[in-house]
């Protein structure tokens, strides 16, 4: 088991979401990936925790998320529970050295996580109270 990401864990949950992330940057990149049909497999990848225009895709089937930014009290972690979706919040490359700091405008800690995660295929380990983990499948 290679564990190539982790952060704070939205709920503890043994459901697992096993799928390829896609990083969506903005809502007409999730209104695309809804209309593609191809939401079931994808773990989605955004940037905070308060990113609302995630919501059309958690209420239409969205498996998994995981956020570079945000706590579970945010808006995505409060949902992803309403939704039960497990979710990875504040996630940090286990590679990287590179912690998201809050309040900081340095966009490299997300260009990292997006270019290391983008495309990969895992799965969401968020059994551990605290600690979701993100799992290198293969």
């Amino acid at each position: 088991m290679t564990v190539i990401a982790e952060g704070y864990n939205a709920f503890e949950t043994n459901k697992t979401a096993t799928g390829t992330i896609k990083y969506l940057k903005d809502p007409a990149a999730v209104m695309g990936l809804i209309k593609s049909g191809k939401l079931a497999d994808h773990i989605l990848l955004v940037r905070g925790g308060t990113t609302t225009f995630l919501a059309p895709a958690l209420t239409m089937g969205a498996i998994g998320v995981i956020t570079m930014s945000g706590a579970p009290e945010s808006h995505l972690g409060i949902l992803s529970r309403e939704f039960q979706i497990p979710c990875v919040m504040t996630a940090n490359l286990t590679s990287s050295s590179s912690r998201y700091e809050v309040g900081s405008a340095d966009t490299a800690h997300f260009e990292e996580i997006i270019a290391e995660l983008d495309g990969k295929s895992v799965t969401l380990d968020c059994s551990d109270h605290e600690t979701g983990r993100v799992v290198l499948n293969g």
